[in-house]
């Protein structure tokens, strides 16, 4: 028996994790005044995933040497790792209301020398897939069996540091390295596709020598299944091409980008929660 299967749990209580950082997410955000919750939601199933049932990770170690890896490329979307490290007992969940304030650990973008659980330190975007491919090519150097999962956003498709990245992971064949594409479809300045459009996505990933896993980012089984399939993959990394909603979850909040880096009032984030709450009581 592997041991990730240790840390395996039912579909519906993945779901019913995911609406927990959702919630977690719009209250931190509420106390904090500031940050992004439009790209934390739109992740919050794919984080969800990984953390309760994907990886292996040890909260009471969280340098374990042979843990799985997570690089969160989007640092801006902190708020979705910060509550997902929360919830599985990185540090108290208390910490989660002292989000962007001044001396308290849990800042706009994650920091790997105060912060629990945080593999790398990210906010500059195009670089968190460099950082995965070193940690995997060390991983193979090292004779290690974990595994390096790097989390993207559409606008890093335009940096050309991710593109250098895709061809030397092919190159080097870190078939230990699961690149997930949050594809919401939104970014700072508008519409991918209207700020610099990097169509078609699938083909490129290809043509860069990756295997490519088309996924919906908000269906749990759909996801699992991905990444089972990427562990299957030898000789060449995988990249999950998931299509999300930004701001998933929250009904006045979905694909509009002016959620991108705005954070509710006192007023919305009830309104988010109690939303949120309703979806949790159909979960049971």
């Amino acid at each position: 028996m592997r041991f990730r299967r240790n840390f395996t749990v039912s579909v519906l209580d993945l779901k019913r994790k995911a609406n927990q950082i959702r919630q977690d997410i719009i209250t931190m955000l509420v106390s904090a005044k500031s940050g992004h919750p439009g790209g934390s939601l739109s992740a919050t199933d794919i984080v969800a995933a990984l953390y309760f049932h994907e990886m292996k990770v040890k909260a009471e170690d969280p340098q374990w040497a042979d843990r799985d890896r997570f690089v969160l490329s989007k640092g801006h979307a902190a708020p979705v790792l910060y509550a997902a490290l929360a919830e599985k007992g990185f540090f108290p969940k208390e910490e989660l209301l002292g989000l962007r304030h001044t001396g308290r650990m849990l800042q706009g973008h994650p920091d790997m020398k105060r912060i629990p659980g945080v593999d790398m330190s990210t906010g500059s975007l195009g670089q968190g897939l460099s950082a995965a491919n070193g940690m995997a090519l060390a991983g193979k150097l090292n004779k290690k069996d974990y595994r390096v999962y790097v989390l993207m956003g559409d606008g890093e498709m335009g940096e050309g540091q991710i593109w250098e990245a895709a061809m030397a992971a092919a190159h080097y064949k870190l078939d230990n390295v699961t690149a997930i594409l949050d594809n919401n479809g939104l970014q700072i300045d508008g519409p991918t596709e209207q700020v610099m459009s990097t169509s078609p996505l699938l083909d490129k990933w290809k043509a860069f020598g990756w295997h490519v896993i088309e996924v919906d980012g908000h269906d749990i089984e759909s996801l699992l299944a991905a990444f089972e399939e990427a562990k299957a993959t030898k000789g060449k990394p995988t990249l999950l091409l998931a299509k999300t909603i930004k701001g998933k979850g929250v009904s006045f909040m979905e694909n509009q980008v002016g959620w991108h880096g705005n954070a509710p009032s006192a007023e919305q984030g009830e309104q988010a929660l109690s939303e949120l709450r309703e979806e949790a009581s159909h979960l049971g």
